[in-house]
């Protein structure tokens, strides 16, 4: 089984990675299948990330699961607060009985140059700036940034978010292949989060979990 990652956040709340190797008839074994993917591939993440959700509680009722106006996936009874990312042959996820989750995975790829300027705001670009002597490191944190703002824009579901405007980055605290950041989330009110990540494979996985 290629559960290949797996933390429990607390007593309430674990998350976890799947390395996408299996068919899609071994997902569909207990995934129900969803008629509106029909990319063959799209499909194998989609199946993969809920296959992942009953790795990590058994009882997650994949049949109740419902979809937004914003695209996004819940259950109407909140028995668990949850989160599905896919990236590659990888799929992320997080769940909680208690708190509300949020989770996002990305590939560390230059791509992520081209779309910088959607998602950096100017204190971010620069920080980003002084590491260009170390350019592995500023891609990595790139994305790191990236996948932080994705993760939140999930925690949060309501959609309408500028990733300039309504996110930025104030602090980074590295610890080999894990870290925390703190983000000034400037939407009903204002608040700062926490959000973790983790490098993995070539990959970043952050979440946010309150």
């Amino acid at each position: 089984m290629p559960l290949f990652y797996q933390h429990n956040i607390n007593e309430s709340t674990r998350m976890a990675i799947w390395r996408i190797e299996e068919p899609e008839a071994f997902f569909l074994s207990r995934v129900p299948s969803h008629g509106s993917v029909t990319h063959p591939y799209k499909k194998l993440q989609h199946l993969a990330g809920r296959y992942a959700l009953t790795a990590i509680f058994e009882d997650f009722p994949l049949e109740e699961i419902v979809i937004a106006d914003t695209q996004k996936p819940f259950l109407p009874n909140d028995r668990y607060h949850f989160s599905i990312s896919h990236s590659g042959n990888l799929a992320a996820v997080i769940a909680s009985n208690r708190n509300r989750v949020g989770i996002d995975i990305e590939l560390i790829t230059g791509r992520i140059k081209v779309i910088s300027e959607k998602f950096l705001g100017n204190k971010e670009k620069k920080y980003l700036n002084d590491l260009e002597s170390v350019p592995q490191v500023q891609l990595e944190l790139m994305t790191v940034y990236w996948s932080a703002k994705e993760a939140i824009f999930k925690w949060y579901g309501d959609g309408e978010i500028d990733f300039r405007k309504h996110l930025e980055i104030t602090a980074v605290r590295h610890n080999g292949s894990n870290g925390t950041l703190d983000c000034v989330f400037r939407k009903n009110g204002g608040s700062t989060l926490t959000v973790h990540y983790h490098l993995v494979s070539g990959f970043v996985v952050a979440w946010v979990v309150t």
